[in-house]
């Protein structure tokens, strides 16, 4: 058997689902590692041996423009340390729980728009569609109405928003109509839509008599007890940890490239840590009178929502010909990739994710009113808002579901903090629009600096 002479390529294949890595000189062994990185066609930091090497590569995407999370978590340290300072009260394990729960709607319709974000369009129906889904669920379990069991209210009203995703997206995608005017139009007639569905008069699930609207109503406001948090925790971290540990083993294993085994443990660490903290601001009793504790329900749907949109974005060819698309339309084109059909169902998560949405829109409110549906208007605005101002791009091809719940985080702080320094919501508006203008300022630059891509 001959030996390999050190300039001899050693072909490094990729395992199903992954992205070849193409081909590795074996004397590569004692160049730098941006030199290593070019020679593999991977970025610098998978390319890292050591957590050292790793954090010096990414602190290098960082001065190129590639800033990823770290100016939201950054966004987020500012934003807990002022109102803290001006408040005493905004860290309390009530105000924090409190927080988390108005900022869910903003998540979830942050990465709902992501969807379209991502492929270098625009979703400005969002809200609309959110406030359809509410009133369509409220309706459904009434029981002088359709009275219907709450599980099939939900699974009808976000078919329904489905649809109203797929058209929305058939007529962008297979007409090439231009998204913005799609959605506006789309946003005028749900809207009304929603108003006739609503006719005209309050609708409200508080009532304890009846089964489906305790139901709907506990979907927000509703709490695990604190063992069965703990519980939770400990299953949704080992599972995490488990299932991480084993992609990253798979691909050492298949002779991928994959970040230091060191940065893997301490992600898992930090996945520990921030489960612990939350359970245990969330069993801290936070009635002022009677028990009011344990994790919501609505923690939970909002993880599985997120990691759902991770893996089919992250881990799946959908995915990867989403970023395709939204990088560079013509190149995925001539790639193969079907780019009608791509579009338009990224229109219909989205508008499933909105619907979603809608539901604990529903629960939260409790009663519905025409006045509630048509502020439901500006949720658009600040889905857009929390998705740019968490990291994702309005130029298509860059961002993460993770962003949007990161960005609507900071937006409900912002809210939340500001309320309890009992400044009026007009002051409130223009300091989100401030933070969307640096979040999208950032964007800009970012691009510039960023090397070009062939």
């Amino acid at each position: 058997m001959s030996e390999r002479t050190s300039d001899e390529e050693v072909p490094v294949t990729a395992e199903p689902g992954e992205t070849p890595v193409g081909t590795v000189s074996a004397g590569t062994a004692d160049l730098t590692l941006d030199a290593k990185a070019a020679a593999a066609d991977v970025p610098p930091e998978l390319v890292a041996q050591t957590f050292g090497e790793y954090f010096r590569a990414w602190w290098q995407k960082v001065r190129g423009g590639d800033s990823g999370v770290l100016p939201v978590v950054l966004g987020i340290v500012v934003v807990a340390v002022g109102f803290q300072i001006a408040n005493s009260k905004f860290l309390s394990a009530q105000n924090l729980v409190n927080l988390f729960e108005q900022s869910t709607v903003y998540m979830l319709l942050a990465m709902a728009e992501i969807f379209a974000l991502l492929l270098g369009e625009i979703d400005l129906s969002v809200g609309l569609v959110m406030g359809l889904g509410s009133v369509v669920v409220a309706e459904l379990v009434q029981p002088n109405g359709a009275n219907w069991p709450w599980w099939a209210a939900i699974i009808v009203t976000l078919l329904a928003c489905a649809a109203v995703g797929a058209i929305q997206g058939s007529l962008v995608a297979r007409l090439r109509m231009p998204s913005f005017i799609v959605t506006l139009g789309g946003l005028l007639i749900l809207e009304g839509v929603a108003i006739i569905v609503l006719g005209g008069s309050l609708v409200g699930i508080g009532n304890s008599q009846y089964h489906n609207e305790v139901a709907l109503y506990d979907i927000f406001w509703g709490t695990f007890s604190p063992v069965v948090s703990w519980i939770l925790m400990a299953a949704v971290v080992a599972g995490a940890g488990i299932g991480l540990w084993l992609q990253q083993s798979t691909k050492r294993r298949a002779g991928l490239e994959t970040a230091p085994v060191s940065l893997t443990v301490m992600k898992i660490a930090l996945m520990a840590v921030a489960g612990i903290a939350l359970v245990a601001i969330c069993n801290v009793n936070r009635a002022h009178f009677g028990t009011i504790e344990g994790v919501p329900y609505i923690i939970p749907i909002v993880l599985v929502v997120l990691a759902a949109c991770t893996v089919l974005l992250q881990r799946t060819r959908f995915g990867r010909y989403v970023y395709a698309i939204g990088g560079n339309p013509e190149a995925a084109r001539r790639a193969g990739v079907s780019l009608p059909a791509i579009r338009t169902w990224s229109f219909v998560l989205a508008a499933l994710i909105a619907g979603i949405a809608g539901v604990l829109f529903a629960s939260w409110q409790v009663s519905l009113t025409t006045n509630i549906i048509k502020a439901s208007n500006s949720y658009v605005l600040l889905a857009v808002a929390a998705a740019v101002i968490g990291g994702t791009s309005l130029f298509g091809g860059r961002g993460k579901t993770i962003h949007g719940v990161l960005g609507g985080l900071v937006i409900g702080g912002i809210y939340n903090g500001l309320y309890l320094l009992g400044v009026s919501s007009q002051l409130i508006d223009i300091v989100v629009a401030a933070v969307l203008l640096a979040a999208a300022l950032i964007d800009v630059l970012s691009r510039r600096g960023a090397p070009s891509r062939a």
